[in-house]
């Protein structure tokens, strides 16, 4: 075995062995409740522009993308745009002619301007409507025809209806080996009333969503080995591989 199938040998066992440990989750599990109480991932930007993601997330993605090599990410909720920032300098650091294309109901003027002015915007689309939409539906397939590999980012309204709802629109875009992510599925981990402003939370939320979709769609299984590597991530059951065309 050469010493780079050695490490990354090792490396799996590592992950195989956090599987097991009930007691590291459920402390990944405490520290993100607490973290929500000091709006931690409103602490990091991407290339200057707030991501809003937690930094093992962002970790998570760069994998994804190089390995998949995506020539197309579709992305819905765009907030300040770090994330389609990050997405479309991972695009660049691939090359070829690779985009992003950001879907959001409300793009706020300050929002648009300051993703205008990035240098990365020579790789992003704005679409701005419902994501789940008639028309914003036929733009993102009209983008999406000649594209052979694309990621899907859900990242949106975060009620149990609004994601079911993306999720069977958009999963027909991804490809055997693609991925289909679906963020903030942790909402359905935290404690009751941790979002008493918001229109989801406990039993209404991406992760409901996400288990009614795998009921009946076979075409995607959770990324358990990479759940298992992140711990901590906004995302539990939410990376989901595509394993059939």
């Amino acid at each position: 075995m050469s010493e780079v199938a050695k490490f990354f040998a090792e490396v799996d066992a590592n992950i195989q062995s956090l599987k097991g440990d009930g007691k590291f989750r459920e402390m990944s599990r405490e520290w993100m409740a607490h973290s929500g109480k000091h709006r931690y991932t409103y602490n990091f930007t991407w290339m200057g522009r707030p991501i809003i993601q937690l930094p093992a997330d962002i970790m998570a993605m760069q994998e994804i993308i190089w390995k998949t090599k995506p020539d197309l990410i579709v992305e819905t909720g765009i907030a300040h745009g770090g994330s389609l920032v990050f997405s479309a300098s991972m695009l660049e650091l691939l090359g070829g002619d690779g985009v992003v294309l950001g879907v959001d109901i409300d793009i706020r003027k300050h929002n648009r301007a300051e993703i205008d002015a990035h240098p990365m915007r020579k790789r992003i689309t704005l679409l701005e409507g419902s994501s789940t939409s008639a028309a914003i539906l036929a733009e993102v397939n009209k983008i999406a025809e000649d594209r052979k590999r694309i990621l899907v980012i859900l990242d949106s309204n975060h009620t149990h209806e609004h994601v079911a709802g993306e999720l069977k629109l958009y999963s027909p875009l991804v490809k055997k080996g693609g991925y289909l992510i679906v963020l903030d599925t942790v909402i359905e981990d935290m404690p009751d009333g941790l979002f008493p402003d918001r229109s989801w939370g406990k039993g209404n939320n991406p992760k409901t969503a996400v288990w009614e979709f795998l009921k009946t769609n076979r075409r995607f299984e959770i990324d358990s080995d990479l759940e298992a590597k992140l711990q901590i991530t906004v995302a539990p059951d939410g990376y989901l591989k595509c394993v059939k065309d």
